[in-house]
């Protein structure tokens, strides 16, 4: 996911998908505990996009905050 896309969403949905993602990463441990993932590279790609939808999410709240 984009930066520019998520910049664009509010604030209720990107913890949303804040949430979604949490959730994702836990299940793709999870998984890779138990036993081997089909996709190694989509447990690293979902914590990245977690950290991009944290950054918006910090950006926005700077932005009210100084607004």
């Amino acid at each position: 996911m984009e930066p520019k896309q998520l910049r664009e969403m509010s604030g209720e949905e990107l913890a949303q998908k804040r949430g979604e993602l949490k959730e994702e990463i836990f299940h793709l441990k999870l998984r890779r505990a138990t036993s081997r993932l089909e996709n190694p590279m989509k447990l690293r790609q979902a914590k990245r996009d977690l950290a991009r939808v944290e950054t918006v999410l910090r950006e926005k709240a700077l932005q009210q905050k100084a607004g």
